[in-house]
């Protein structure tokens, strides 16, 4: 499936979600960023506690990548309405816009909006990757979903946010963990880069004359990986296209992205300063060569809320049995940036991973067996209802 933000398919799963909440006697309020937010009121006023993630999708899917943790989310307010269950503050359910950034090249965009991250303006402005390269405001008018509330933590506050999701790797699957309590999610930063040479006759240019920009940027992506590798990170290209593009012309110029990830702040600079003084470029066919950095985006390395954490863990105590906390359970540091990363600048946050078949994700393969999505919701619903209880014992 392929259900990149603000699409077509976007609209309709967004169509689906406000009926559905609304169905469950939620008041649906949506900011000018598109997120959606659906609130169960309870006994008391206040911010609600939410569970939150997104309907979109990478180009090729898959099919439980934020849509597990919307779905489950929306399963709890089904199960409290059916059971007729009452909370002490009111509870809601989060659908954040353009979380992947696979449309619109910038992840976690609309929730960085919401806590004060990036400008709105910003935000707006950002245009498609590919296509049109329209921007996200007139996407968001163009589907009917650019709200007139701010999107901001001021004018639509919730008290946390609980965020169930696919592990997107292989550890709890090959240790046979049912759920991941995580603690944090490591650093990454992306990159737009452009490697400049100079475009020559293949034919009629020796090696030793070649300003080559294509092999330079090769060699660089190998170097990446190699650094990367000795320090521990990570470091990836998804994306490369060349400059004029002719079978028997010589690279002018090289556009790739970079994505850098490492457990620490510390540990991000360090590779991305290793990286920026390499030698590669002087030698060989790329000699001449000259890279340009331009950082489009940065994700701190974050620790999760202790309230949060404790919820989930107590949570999935319940779920597996105290006794089997810690056969069936992991602590753990999330690889990749999720929406919470955002939500968590600005109230109490956590998240719940469960197993995904050989770790697979951002791939049509990417899947989550039934029992594992049921546990991951059931602990969703628990850590969410022991948080408002918190809060009401707090508050007396």
């Amino acid at each position: 499936m392929s259900r990149l933000s603000l699409s077509d398919a976007d609209r309709s799963a967004r169509d689906w979600f406000a009926e559905t909440t609304k169905s469950l006697g939620c008041k649906i309020t949506i900011d000018n960023m598109g997120n959606m937010f659906a609130v169960r009121p309870g006994k008391r006023h206040g911010p609600p506690t939410c569970a939150g993630s997104h309907l979109d999708t990478q180009p090729a899917g898959g099919r439980y990548d934020g849509i597990l943790g919307v779905c489950a989310g929306l399963e709890m307010l089904r199960t409290l309405d059916e059971q007729k269950i009452e909370t002490e503050y009111p509870v809601g359910v989060i659908n954040w816009t353009n979380e992947e950034g696979a449309r619109f090249p910038a992840s976690m965009v609309a929730s960085q909006v919401w806590a004060g991250q990036i400008p709105l303006q910003q935000a707006h402005d950002l245009r498609e990757a590919s296509g049109e390269r329209r921007t996200m405001k007139q996407e968001l008018e163009e589907i009917g979903y650019l709200g007139d509330v701010d999107a901001s933590a001021e004018a639509m506050p919730i008290a946390a946010h609980f965020e169930l999701h696919i592990e997107q790797g292989p550890i709890l699957e090959a240790s046979r963990k049912k759920i991941g309590i995580v603690q944090g999610v490591q650093a990454y930063r992306w990159y737009s880069m452009a490697m400049h040479g100079r475009s020559s006759h293949t034919g009629t240019t020796p090696f030793s004359n070649r300003s080559d920009a294509l092999l330079a940027a090769s060699h660089f992506v190998t170097e990446s990986y190699l650094t990367a590798s000795r320090l521990g990170s990570l470091a990836s290209t998804g994306i490369m296209s060349t400059l004029p593009g002719s079978v028997n012309t010589t690279a002018g110029r090289v556009n790739f992205s970079l994505d850098l990830r490492a457990p620490t702040n510390e540990e991000l600079d360090k590779l991305e300063s290793e990286l920026k003084s390499m030698q590669t470029l002087r030698e060989g066919a790329g000699r001449g060569c000259t890279l340009e950095w331009k950082t489009d985006t940065i994700s701190p390395a974050i620790r999760f809320h202790e309230d949060c954490i404790n919820c989930v863990e107590q949570s999935a105590g319940n779920l597996v049995g105290e006794s089997e906390l810690g056969a069936l359970t992991e602590r753990m540091r999330s690889g990749a940036g999720h929406d919470s990363v955002s939500t968590s600048y600005k109230v109490p946050t956590s998240m719940i991973f469960v197993p995904c078949r050989d770790g697979v994700s951002h791939n049509p393969r990417e899947f989550c067996a039934e029992d594992d999505c049921g546990n991951g919701t059931q602990v969703l619903m628990g850590a969410v209802l022991r948080y408002d209880k918190l809060r009401a014992a707090r508050a007396s």
